[in-house]
């Protein structure tokens, strides 16, 4: 008599990532994974480091340091690589700015966010990486959900949507010139509400902002944004304390939070299952530009 093993529903598409970052580990001479120390790089780099136990990680990650970040995620981000023992590549936006490259934004709402395009594609271009690991999600907004798993980018770093390579049966096209590369999306497949089930059933530490916490904010929007030296105040914008949590991590100029006692996994579990709104509607001031504007950026280069 055949045993037979049903997998969870999380199982599954740990297993589905899994397959994929052997994929590519097999068929591309210098992989890299994109690692900000966001929630969903987090549960990537735990599911790579899983996916090659025992043995270590067959790629570095790679931190596009806008140097506007949050302090809590980047101890967060070194403590982690320390303890993986990861080697971590960090392309600063600053150099770009310092050399020419890109020209930094004037004023209360100026952001270093979109210029992470011009750094990702520096950083791509000088250390000759052939495929990149994005943590990005098919449910987070319209642009992402056009990507397939294994992402097409030419000689530019340019995305066109239009054309995308068939993935019948999980069969997966990595095959690229030199000079072009493919951005991977391990993580397609799972929703927001999937990760933090994942974080609370592997007990995945994250950064302490992604749970209910007192700090400092200003309404701007709409939206709560943290009051840090980064952002400068524009006229009748006041700063007040509230209890807060972040859904995304990003520059800290442009990612918001939402008010929330939220303080556990479980608790965080409970509050996205009955929410309406996505994350990066909610808290990502730079994606509220166009109806369009998150897929024109994604053409340029942005991932």
């Amino acid at each position: 008599m055949t045993a037979t093993y049903e997998l969870s529903h999380l199982r599954m598409l740990e297993a589905e990532a899994v397959h994929i970052f052997r994929e590519v580990a097999a068929t591309f001479e210098r992989p890299v994974l994109l690692f900000s120390g966001g929630k969903d790089s987090v549960v990537m780099l735990h599911v790579a480091a899983r996916a090659f136990w025992p043995a270590p990680l067959p790629f570095p990650v790679l931190h596009v340091d806008t140097g506007h970040n949050f302090d809590e995620v980047v101890e967060f981000r070194d403590r982690t690589v320390r303890r993986l023992g990861v080697r971590l590549v960090v392309a600063r936006v600053q150099d770009d700015i310092d050399a020419g490259r890109v020209v930094e934004e004037t004023g209360p709402k100026a952001s270093r966010n979109r210029l992470q395009t011009t750094t990702l594609l520096r950083a791509i271009e000088t250390h000759g990486f052939d495929a990149v690991f994005g943590g990005a999600r098919r449910d987070e907004e319209k642009a992402r959900a056009k990507e397939r798993v294994f992402s097409f980018r030419d000689s530019f770093g340019q995305w066109d949507p239009r054309n995308q390579r068939p993935e019948l049966w999980n069969l997966y096209n990595g095959r690229h010139r030199r000079g072009e590369h493919i951005r991977v999306f391990p993580l397609s497949n799972w929703t927001e509400l999937d990760i933090w089930q994942y974080i609370r059933d592997e007990r995945i530490e994250l950064p302490p902002l992604y749970y209910a916490h007192r700090r400092p904010v200003f309404e701007r929007d709409g939206m709560l944004l943290a009051h840090t030296r980064f952002v400068t105040l524009a006229e009748g914008e006041r700063p007040f304390d509230a209890l807060v949590r972040f859904r995304t991590v990003g520059d800290a100029t442009c990612t918001g939070c939402v008010e929330s006692t939220a303080a556990t996994p479980d608790e965080v579990v409970a509050e996205i299952a009955s929410t309406r709104i996505t994350e990066r509607g909610a808290t990502r001031a730079d994606d509220r530009i166009s109806e369009a504007g998150m897929e024109d950026r994604k053409k340029e280069g942005y991932f």
